[in-house]
C-alpha cells in the first residue's frame, strides 16, 4: 500500500488558525479589561453608528496629514466588521480629498479589506466568517455562486444591493483562487467607487440630507428583498422535505 503523504502545507495552516483566533480573542478580551483600548474603539465606531458622513469626514479630518492613512485602515476596518457603511468613508475621502484622490484611496483600500476578509474565511473557516457577518447572509451568498459559477464575484460587485464584504468572506471559503478573485474585485468596484466619490464630493446641506434618506431607504429595501428571500429559500426546502418520495419499481 502506498503510504498517505501529507500536505506539508497543513501544519502551517494549523499555526495560522490559532494565531489569528488568539489575536481575535485577545482583541476581545483587551476591550473589556483595558479601558483605553476600549476607548480607542469606542470613538471608532461613532462615526458609523451616527450615519452622517460629514461626522466621519470630521473624525478623519482631525489626524491632519495621517488623515489618509486613518481612512485606509478605516475601510478595513469597516470590511472586517461587515456590517458598518463604507459609503460613509468613501462619501468622506471624496469631500476630504477631492473625488479622484478620494476615489484612488477608497478603491485601494476597499480591495485591501476584501483582502483580508477573504484569508480571515480562507484560514479561519466558515464559523468565523459567520461570526462576523451572518449565517443568513452566507448563505444567501453561496446561493448567488451557484448561480453565477465563475462570474460571481465580478457580478456581485457590479451590484449594489449585493454585500461588498459578505462576497469576500464567502469566496475565501471556497476553492476560488485569489487573484482570479481580487482582479474581479478591482474591476466589479470601480465604477461604484467612481459614482460615490464623485457624488460625495459634491454633497453639502439639503443635497447631503437627501442623499443620506435616498441611502437609508434603499438600505430598507435591500432588507427587505434579502428577508423574502431567504423565507421563500426556507419553504422551498420545507416544501422538498415534505414532498412524498417516489420508490422505483
Amino acid at each position: 500500500m502506498t503510504p498517505v503523504k501529507h500536505s506539508p502545507g497543513v501544519k502551517s495552516l494549523h499555526a495560522s488558525r490559532v494565531f489569528v483566533a488568539v489575536v481575535f480573542a485577545a482583541a476581545i478580551a483587551a476591550y473589556f479589561i483595558y479601558p483605553p483600548y476600549a476607548d480607542v474603539l469606542n470613538r471608532v465606531f461613532s462615526p458609523f453608528a451616527s450615519g452622517d458622513f460629514a461626522v466621519m469626514k470630521e473624525f478623519v479630518a482631525q489626524y491632519g496629514k495621517m488623515a489618509a492613512v486613518v481612512s485606509f485602515f478605516l475601510m478595513i476596518f469597516q470590511s472586517i466588521a461587515a456590517p458598518l457603511p463604507a459609503f460613509l468613508i468613501t462619501f468622506a475621502n471624496a469631500n476630504l480629498f477631492g473625488w479622484w484622490q478620494g476615489a484612488i484611496l477608497s478603491w485601494s483600500s476597499a480591495m485591501a479589506g476584501a483582502a483580508v476578509c477573504f484569508y480571515i474565511a480562507r484560514i479561519l473557516g466558515r464559523g468565523a466568517a459567520e461570526a462576523l457577518t451572518s449565517k443568513a447572509g452566507l448563505r444567501s451568498i453561496d446561493d448567488f455562486f451557484e448561480r453565477h459559477g465563475n462570474q460571481s464575484v465580478l457580478i456581485a460587485r457590479l451590484l449594489p444591493f449585493v454585500s461588498f464584504d459578505f462576497v469576500s468572506y464567502a469566496a475565501g471559503l471556497t476553492s476560488m483562487n485569489f487573484w482570479g478573485f481580487f482582479a474581479a474585485t478591482g474591476i466589479g468596484q470601480l465604477p461604484a467607487t467612481i459614482v460615490y466619490s464623485y457624488v460625495g464630493g459634491m454633497l453639502t446641506g439639503g443635497a447631503r440630507l437627501f442623499v443620506t434618506g435616498l441611502l437609508v431607504l434603499f438600505a430598507l429595501s435591500v432588507l427587505i428583498v434579502l428577508t423574502r428571500q431567504i423565507y421563500a429559500e426556507r419553504q422551498a426546502r420545507k416544501k422538498a422535505e415534505n414532498a412524498p418520495v417516489t420508490q422505483a419499481k
